[in-house]
């Protein structure tokens, strides 16, 4: 007697990749996306249960797009490579929205746009990450660049960094964003000097900062709506 079944003895009807082709992606569940996107199983373990493993481990796709390398790869039959291949199909789709949910070109005029913009490339991040959005003279975005990932200090966020991806695109002015992953948007006594460091460079630079906005799941604050800076 087998230990545990393969895919391979499904019906031909009820195996994911059969499934999408007659009926579609759509009709298919999380967990046999999953099981199309590791292709196989391993020894004595169905795709399919390793995918449900992933779903019973996390919780929801939410948690999975959010956990690491480390954290894909405790579970039996996902090895560093696959891992490797739900996080970059997670990338992927954060891309995606991220062109769709925002012209590259249209104009950032309040703090509202600037959430717009970033939103789907800050949300669900457990670490802090400091973005920097070059404008032109316009405030049209020209580039968005992820300069640090960790938590701030003026040794990580140093002016020379932050500003070397504006002089590269001729910016006219730059947008700060970072995101506490605590869901607390208030600022550090760290945010307010670094902000206040980068500013006074950016004055000598000739490019002006017109905001720094922190960014929480559901909430942001503008620091200079709140004039903090």
């Amino acid at each position: 007697m087998k230990e545990s079944f393969t895919i391979h003895d499904l019906p031909p009807s009820d195996r994911p990749r059969e499934r999408m082709l007659k009926l579609g992606i759509e009709a298919l569940s999380s967990q046999e996306v999953l099981a199309l996107l590791l292709g196989r199983g391993v020894k004595g373990e169905s795709v399919m249960v390793t995918s449900q493993k992933l779903l019973s481990k996390f919780g929801n796709l939410k948690n999975i797009a959010a956990a690491s390398i480390a954290e894909l790869s405790s579970i039996n039959g996902i090895g560093p490579a696959k891992a490797a291949q739900i996080k970059a199909a997670f990338e992927l789709s954060r891309r995606l929205d991220d062109y769709t949910d925002y012209a590259p070109r249209e104009k950032i005029k309040a703090p509202a746009d600037i959430i717009k913009y970033v939103k789907n490339m800050l949300k669900g991040k457990k670490k802090e990450h400091f973005l920097i959005i070059s404008l032109d003279s316009r405030n049209h975005p020209i580039k968005t660049s992820t300069i640090s990932i960790g938590s701030l200090d003026s040794s990580i966020v140093h002016p020379r960094e932050v500003f070397k991806e504006a002089l590269a695109c001729s910016a006219a002015s730059v947008i700060f964003i970072h995101n506490h992953p605590s869901g607390d948007t208030e600022p550090s006594g760290e945010d307010i000097q670094i902000t206040k460091r980068l500013m006074e460079a950016g004055t000598i630079l000739g490019i002006d900062v017109l905001d720094h906005v922190i960014v929480c799941d559901n909430d942001y604050l503008s620091m200079k709506a709140k004039n903090l800076m």
